[in-house]
């Protein structure tokens, strides 16, 4: 049966979320995890609808993409078909001709979990490997320990609050308290937390959210990030244990997140936080402009 590339819609993005979390398990490269889908729904419903894309052959879904931004393309797959040969040959034609509506012209990165045929075939295609990254993991299966500051749980009236910090740590940020609100609205939030983390005045420092993909599976921290004006003073550290311990409330069996391995200061809090560094993994990228 032929590989047929499919855009859900917005009537569909629940179902394409549900499989996104059954393809999360211990021990799995690191992927498209339904908690991206989630961060990506802060600009709403039918914009989410419009960055996803689906591959099934004979009904079933073997791969799931979203357009997370302008020219990247994110994709996972079902864990038996990382190796399918039909549809890493089908991906390859869909992300290299732009009239596709997969990926536009230019300069275009996909993300593709380690060990994928698709990355050998890309390779073969000439595209190249892009900047690093660190994915790191922490065993939910054990205790954790207090952060140490105080911690909120973030609802509707304090969606403010979230993305003022969220602002204040991400220059460019442009998260409000609008796109809290739509982000929530996103069936993947239904097993997600935003977190706050004050300091003894009673400032909000850091912020985190987390999303589980369910019981006894991997939950995402997506995104953390610590006030500009509160930096190196252990907030980050504070939050993500803060984090690691909502995770585990909520069942997930290991907490996971990625981060620039050119940001040291990063992963150093990461693993100050339980968190343990895996294989460095990379985009693959191409100017596609012409082929």
């Amino acid at each position: 049966m032929a590989i047929v590339m499919g855009k859900p819609g917005v009537d569909g993005l629940s179902e394409a979320v549900g499989v996104l979390r059954e393809w999360q398990y211990d021990g799995a490269p690191m992927q498209l995890h339904p908690g991206d889908v989630g961060w990506f729904w802060r600009f709403g419903a039918e914009a989410t609808a419009a960055a996803v894309r689906t591959w099934s052959r004979g009904g079933r879904m073997l791969a799931v993409g979203l357009l997370d931004g302008p020219g990247l393309l994110r994709l996972t797959f079902a864990p038996d078909a990382q190796r399918d040969e039909e549809l890493a040959q089908q991906l390859v034609e869909d992300v290299s001709e732009p009239e596709r509506g997969v990926l536009p012209g230019g300069r275009v990165n996909i993300e593709t979990p380690m060990g994928a045929l698709i990355q050998d075939l890309l390779s073969e295609g000439g595209w190249k490997l892009d900047e690093p990254w660190t994915p790191l993991c922490r065993d939910l299966t054990e205790p954790v320990r207090d952060p140490d500051v105080r911690i909120e749980v973030v609802g509707p009236e304090q969606a403010h609050v979230r993305a003022a910090v969220q602002r204040a740590a991400f220059d460019g940020s442009r998260f409000t308290d609008e796109r809290w609100h739509a982000m929530a609205a996103g069936s993947p939030y239904a097993d997600a937390r935003c977190l706050v983390a004050y300091d003894d005045q009673g400032d909000a420092v850091a912020a985190v959210t987390v999303w589980s993909a369910g019981p006894g599976r991997p939950g995402l921290l997506e995104p953390m990030g610590v006030h500009r004006e509160h930096r190196r003073r252990g907030y980050g550290e504070a939050i993500t244990v803060a984090a690691a311990a909502a995770l585990q409330e909520l069942g997930s069996s290991s907490a996971i997140v990625c981060t620039p391995s050119s940001n040291p200061g990063a992963v150093a809090t990461y693993r100050s936080a339980g968190f343990r560094p895996r294989s460095e993994v990379r985009d693959q990228y191409r100017d596609v402009q012409g082929t």
